[in-house]
């Protein structure tokens, strides 16, 4: 059951992800706003307040009751969505879609990989975080360093990344027990904190892809 509920949330969140980014991206006048003048502003402060409600979800979920930490959620998917859009003014609207179903079909086959392999993927986690940290900092690097190698190499480990985290956070969730003591609540909350994990998963490993696979118009 707690399995199945983080699979579904995270199925919401990108529901909502696609539509808030497909609504704006196709929109000719939000598009120019966002992209000039103060648009930018906007695009900085939502990032800004989508790293708040990352961190607000995963640190303070126990002091929430359980619809604050679904509209946490929620809006944390919204927003993604907002600065997503932009990726409707550099690639093409097929080559996205088409991106999101290779993506999709990764996804998919990565987690039942990491649902039934009998290997210990626990032992990744040291290693994924601190590849993790090497990969923003490339990430940052070359939005002033414009290298194209580094772009290449960037791109290459974010796959490879977002691949290995997708396997080890299925069976995290697969092998999860509710504390001592808790109530159903708190297993539902902790199945948005897993479905947190899956949406981000899934959304960068999207985003590399389509470096990969996305046409620019």
């Amino acid at each position: 059951m707690f399995f199945r509920r983080a699979f579904a949330w995270m199925g919401v969140g990108l529901g909502v992800t696609g539509a808030v980014a497909y609504g704006i991206g196709r929109s000719s006048t939000a598009m120019n706003a966002l992209l000039n003048g103060k648009g930018t502003t906007i695009l900085f402060s939502a990032l800004v307040v989508e790293l708040l409600l990352v961190a607000g979800l995963v640190t303070l979920v126990r002091h929430m009751d359980l619809f604050e930490a679904a509209a946490v959620f929620l809006a944390y998917a919204a927003l993604n969505g907002l600065t997503l859009s932009v990726i409707f003014a550099a690639f093409t609207t097929k080559s996205i879609f088409s991106t999101f179903l290779i993506t999709g079909a990764m996804f998919g086959a990565l987690a039942v990989w990491g649902y039934t392999t009998g290997a210990d993927l626990t032992s990744w986690g040291s290693f994924l975080f601190m590849a993790l940290i090497g990969q923003i900092i490339g990430v940052f690097v070359n939005i002033f360093w414009l290298n194209e190698t580094l772009y290449c190499v960037t791109t290459a480990t974010g796959v490879l990344i977002f691949s290995a985290y997708t396997a080890y956070d299925v069976q995290k969730l697969k092998q999860y027990e509710a504390p001592p003591g808790s109530d159903l609540e708190v297993a539902q909350k902790d199945a948005i904190v897993g479905a947190l994990a899956l949406y981000l998963d899934f959304v960068n490993l999207f985003i590399y892809l389509l470096r990969i696979f996305g046409r620019r118009k």
